[in-house]
């Protein structure tokens, strides 16, 4: 089963082509959910890509209550998922891309197993933008759905790193976030929606990634979680997400035609 899922879920990737979702009709555990997805991030790196970071999924209380669940989820990132800052992502390549404004930290000591992570762990923030694209009908689907699906992670756009502590004497956990296409407002927002504070990401993603296997090595990426609703992408515009103190990061979105 865990096999046959995860083939269904790349085929849907590669062929840009929405499937069923795996609980119609089946008892799917989260655990199951879980084995699923390392399945499928499995296939990713045996097609050449390497791991990269994870992500946080549900952390936004409004978020979470909507789905029915009280805790987070967490999924993996890979190289192949990496836009560089200010360059372009092509529509052809996705089904129904969503964007939404992030934190993300980098990690600068290899996470050691069991441990309870220390302020020491992260060295860097950035500002980034995370492309979610659900490989199921109508971006619908339940909590194991979404986990199996690697938490709906597509692609991710990272702006300037700098050092953690560096972003001034207000720390992170009441930023004003501003997601743009075209200039225009498309989302608004505080880091604050992030678990309170997004910093409280890092511990969070270390117990999960303990729980289900994740290794977390020094320069490991870790999404802390959006900021704002997800806007839908469209052809030709430009995406931009800004975090007060922390800068920018942005990319442009063609019509299929290539980058």
């Amino acid at each position: 089963m865990i096999e046959r899922f995860a083939a269904r879920l790349d085929e849907a990737a590669a062929t840009r082509t929405p499937c069923a979702q795996l609980s119609d009709g089946q008892t799917l555990s989260l655990d199951d959910a879980y084995s699923v997805q390392q399945a499928l991030v499995e296939r990713r790196i045996a097609r050449g890509e390497r791991a990269y970071g994870v992500k946080l999924g549900f952390t936004s209380k409004a978020k979470a209550a909507q789905m029915g669940v009280f805790d987070v989820i967490i999924g993996r990132l890979t190289s192949g998922m990496v836009i560089p800052d200010g360059d372009t992502l092509d529509l052809a390549g996705f089904i129904h891309p969503r964007a939404e404004p992030e934190v993300a930290f980098r990690l600068g000591r290899d996470v050691v197993p069991g441990e309870i992570p220390g302020s020491d762990l992260v060295d860097a923030v950035a500002p980034a933008v995370e492309v979610i694209d659900s490989r199921y009908r109508d971006f619908r689907f339940s909590l194991a759905d979404v986990v199996a699906d690697n938490t709906s992670a597509a692609a991710l756009v990272l702006g300037p790193w700098r050092p953690l502590g560096d972003e001034g004497p207000t720390g992170l956990d009441n930023r004003g976030v501003l997601l743009e296409v075209d200039g225009r407002i498309a989302g608004s927002g505080s880091t604050a929606a992030i678990l309170g504070d997004p910093l409280l990401a890092v511990p969070a993603a270390v117990r999960m990634a303990h729980r289900y296997g994740i290794p977390l090595p020094a320069g490991t990426v870790l999404l802390a979680g959006a900021a704002t609703p997800a806007v839908a992408l469209r052809a030709n515009t430009h995406v931009s997400a800004t975090i007060s103190g922390l800068g920018r990061a942005r990319f442009s979105v063609t019509d299929g035609g290539g980058a």
